[in-house]
């Protein structure tokens, strides 16, 4: 089980009034300062989230996470913005880790053997958004599904959070293999102790594509 830990800074998450699309989304007219302080443009602050325990250094800079392990496909859209205008931020490293289709980390317990499964950073691109291909995390003892994330600006980790999914389509996928032959799981978003300090504003947005699933959100932060 992960432990909780005091965070040491605040990040911003797309919500309310604070849309973009999903994947065409671009910075024009009212999109600075002014539009955060006339309202137009409402970012909602929300607490950091604990590392973990199960965070590796020097991951690889990669777009494809899985290394050919099962699962239903997974494809992440995640977006950063400066959190003092609203606009992208272009080459912020977004690293992600999270656990296999069997409740598994790479480099610890059963996945020892390999430390880079289901690990990886992308560069963000103009728009300010990392895209990976990846496959829906699985569930261990303790804790709901969710992937971790730092996002790293100009050399600095500006963020450590975590995503999370909302429980009905998660149990949708958890009714089909490999996930189905691992029984019910222990802990759901409601009785889970890291989603409790602000998880709600962290839940990604879910829809479906062919056999994938396409999960977003926009990353708020302040570049320094």
């Amino acid at each position: 089980m992960e432990q909780t830990r005091l965070t040491r800074r605040g990040s911003l998450i797309r919500f309310g009034g604070f849309l973009f699309g999903l994947l065409g989304w671009k910075a024009g007219a009212g999109a600075g300062p002014s539009a955060v302080e006339s309202g137009a443009i409402s970012c909602v602050l929300a607490p950091e989230q604990t590392e973990g325990p199960y965070y590796i250094e020097g991951e690889k800079l990669r777009r494809d996470i899985t290394e050919g392990r099962p699962g239903v496909p997974l494809l992440l859209r995640l977006r950063v913005v400066d959190a003092s205008t609203c606009k992208p931020i272009r080459g912020a490293a977004v690293d992600i880790w999270h656990a296999d289709a069997l409740g598994v980390y790479s480099g610890f317990g059963s996945g020892s053997g390999n430390r880079t499964f289901m690990r990886g950073i992308q560069r963000t691109d103009a728009t300010g958004l990392a895209r990976f291909r990846s496959v829906w995390p699985g569930w261990y003892r303790g804790r709901t599904v969710h992937i971790h994330v730092k996002v790293h600006v100009g050399g600095n980790v500006v963020h450590t959070g975590q995503l999370y999914f909302p429980d009905a389509v998660t149990d949708a996928v958890f009714r089909r293999k490999p996930y189905s032959r691992r029984g019910k799981r222990t802990t759901r978003n409601a009785n889970d102790f890291v989603f409790a300090e602000g998880g709600k504003r962290s839940l990604l947005s879910i829809r479906k594509s062919g056999t994938a699933y396409v999960a977003s959100i926009t990353m708020g932060v302040h570049r320094s």
